[in-house]
């Protein structure tokens, strides 16, 4: 964590549990940690792409919800970055809680017939996500609350690999894409956290333009929202494929991956 010689700006001192290793309101008076803020773009812009072509395409409202709550984890974060208020740092955490049960949800009851909801399912998860939350409201300890994550998380990986090793190995490929940049992500948020004096450091003798590169924490932001983001395309390929849908993963503009769903299958 980054040790507390920073500057102050708009939003005053932060009152976050989280102070992260890029230095506050260098960049602007107005947006404490500028870099770990505008990264979080990529959470909120291609989710929302996301939301509204599966909204047009009339599939499950369950995969809408999955990509509106990445981006409301995106806008969160945002809101977290620019302030460092308690507050904000709510908004942040707790939706990477929900989101991720939705994304749960939506990968537990892929082999279901079309609309179907498993109220079941829905109900640990609601408990799941309650108790958490006042837990963490209660207890304000980090990593309690990234401990919790990454249990959802794992339950996430477990899944993703058992279907593509058992049930649809020709996605195996965007499963381990999507797994390994989230992954690579979590190693560059652990090497943010543990070197942050000698990243600080490094900064003062590097041209600006480099050391922008040495802003972990963002990195974080843009491997984690692309490796989330894939995932769902995953999820998407895998319930569909169940369906009977054709879908296919194509490249927006050559460069972002979005799904495109082909005729459905006669007989």
């Amino acid at each position: 964590m980054a040790p507390s010689v920073d500057r102050q700006g708009y939003w005053g001192r932060p009152t976050s549990t989280l102070d992260w290793c890029e230095e506050n309101y260098v960049v602007s008076y107005y947006i404490a940690e500028f870099w770990n803020t505008v990264s979080n773009l990529i959470m909120i812009l291609p989710p929302l792409y996301g939301a509204l072509q599966t909204y047009r395409d009339g599939l499950e409202f369950r995969y809408t919800c999955s990509f509106l709550g990445l981006a409301a984890v995106g806008v969160g974060s945002w809101c977290f970055h620019m302030t460092l208020l308690y507050e904000m740092q709510l908004l942040d955490e707790l939706p990477m809680i929900y989101s991720t049960c939705f994304f749960v949800y939506c990968l537990y009851e892929c082999f279901k017939e079309r609309n179907t909801i498993s109220f079941l399912t829905i109900t640990v998860l609601l408990a799941f996500s309650v108790s958490v939350s006042v837990v963490y409201l209660l207890w304000k300890e980090p990593v309690f609350h990234q401990v919790m994550y990454g249990a959802l998380v794992a339950a996430l990986v477990i899944r993703s690999i058992f279907i593509v090793t058992w049930v649809y190995p020709r996605l195996r490929s965007l499963c381990y894409t999507s797994l390994g940049v989230f992954l690579l992500g979590f190693l560059l948020w652990n090497i943010d956290n543990l070197l942050c004096d000698s990243l600080r450091s490094s900064r003062q003798t590097l041209p600006p333009g480099v050391g922008v590169v040495t802003q972990f924490h963002a990195w974080w932001h843009i491997f984690t929202g692309l490796g989330s983001y894939l995932h769902i395309l995953l999820s998407l390929q895998i319930r569909l494929s169940y369906l009977k849908y054709r879908p296919k993963v194509k490249f927006l503009c050559g460069v972002w991956p979005t799904l495109h769903i082909e005729p459905q299958k006669t007989g």
